[in-house]
């Protein structure tokens, strides 16, 4: 059974259809790359995914007994996040709030989470350091770690890329990478760099208010769709 069935899915803002026609499943350790130019309804979608816009039409549906608590979210990367003023300890360890339920105080399993997290992505030296005073890619680490403390079996990321120097960016792709290989926890994530997402992704969703692809990245890098958006065409879009 799949993590997360959408049926015919489509969002709207204000009446105006963002995004529509989308069948899609996810499974247990799944890597899909959403893409697509500016605008597409890449992140619309995603916060559909999220159950943060409810669907104009078409139903999303959560399996092998998943919860919408339970879904590990990486927003896109704000000036604001940045200039966060928390400890590195706090802001991971309050990925488990979801979680957390009625309870006033995080429990031993909730600390340990965020222990073994910040231990995952190797930022456990950090964890009484400042957020704001680390450096983006130490951030994003930071981030993914909270996002990991709510994920029990699906990893939603928004470009969690942005922003980051070229060594930054490849270092985090293949951090994202490992997680999902060794944990098995599904990620779904959207990046408009994806020449390195390809090279971890294992499917690839590619929308332009609709699909206009869904199948394996060898697939994709071989269709005349992927090839354009790969910059083997005179002119390569931007997602």
């Amino acid at each position: 059974m799949a993590l997360m069935s959408c049926q015919n899915l489509a969002f709207a803002y204000d009446g105006t259809v963002v995004v529509q026609g989308i069948n899609l499943e996810v499974y247990t350790g799944d890597y899909l790359c959403i893409a697509g130019e500016n605008g597409s309804g890449k992140s619309t979608l995603m916060k559909g995914m999220l159950g943060l816009l409810p669907p104009q039409r078409g139903s999303i549906t959560l399996g092998e007994r998943l919860t919408s608590n339970e879904i590990g979210y990486l927003p896109q990367h704000t000036a604001a996040q940045r200039d966060f003023p928390a400890g590195v300890y706090e802001v991971v360890l309050s990925g488990r709030q979801g979680r957390r339920g009625s309870r006033p105080f995080y429990s031993k399993q909730d600390k340990a989470a965020a222990e073994e997290n910040l231990s995952r992505l190797g930022i456990r030296e950090l964890r009484k350091s400042c957020y704001r005073e680390l450096s983006g890619g130490q951030q994003q680490r930071v981030l993914l770690a909270r996002a990991l403390c709510a994920a029990q079996k699906l990893l939603l990321l928004d470009e969690p890329a942005s922003g980051l120097d070229p060594l930054a960016s490849t270092d985090l792709y293949r951090l994202i990478a490992r997680i999902n290989q060794e944990t098995g926890i599904a990620v779904v994530m959207i990046s408009h760099d994806i020449k390195r997402a390809l090279s971890h992704a294992r499917r690839i969703l590619h929308i332009q208010g609709a699909p206009l692809f869904l199948g394996s990245t060898e697939a994709y890098a071989q269709s005349p769709l992927g090839k354009q958006f790969l910059g083997n065409s005179p002119e390569e879009p931007h997602g």
